[in-house]
């Protein structure tokens, strides 16, 4: 029989995307001036084509917990121009169904936007400082 999923923990949209940015004013400030035209947005989950992107089955949606959507800096030419704004996607019901209590929450988040940021960067997932 195969394991039965918890239930997601209790935090609000509103309230996680206030998380969200609160987490994103304590980037060290030299990681976020390097930022320019990124977008963070929340989920509540990911999509068939996301999950397609990383190779995933529907049925591992719950373990996606963030996406980069964009072209790195490392890959940007000098013709790089007229682009629309690189994405960094958190999906929330997988955040919580991952964590216990609102710390874990806080850091969840922060782990998942350091290291989809570290792909804006040009970091594999191999190379994250984690």
């Amino acid at each position: 029989m195969p394991p039965t999923r918890r239930s997601p923990l209790r935090i609000d949209a509103r309230r996680f995307e206030r998380i969200v940015q609160q987490e994103l004013t304590r980037l060290p400030p030299a990681f976020a001036e390097l930022l320019d035209n990124v977008f963070v947005v929340v989920e509540e989950t990911p999509s068939a084509e996301d999950l397609e992107v990383v190779g995933m089955g529907a049925d591992e949606g719950d373990d996606l917990l963030g996406l980069y959507h964009g072209v790195s800096l490392d890959q940007r030419g000098s013709d790089y121009a007229g682009a629309l704004p690189d994405r960094v996607v958190l999906y929330r019901r997988s955040i919580l169904l991952a964590c216990d209590d609102e710390r874990d929450v806080r850091q969840e988040i922060r782990d998942t936007l350091v290291h989809e940021l570290g792909h804006h960067f040009g970091l594999g997932d191999d190379d994250m400082p984690y």
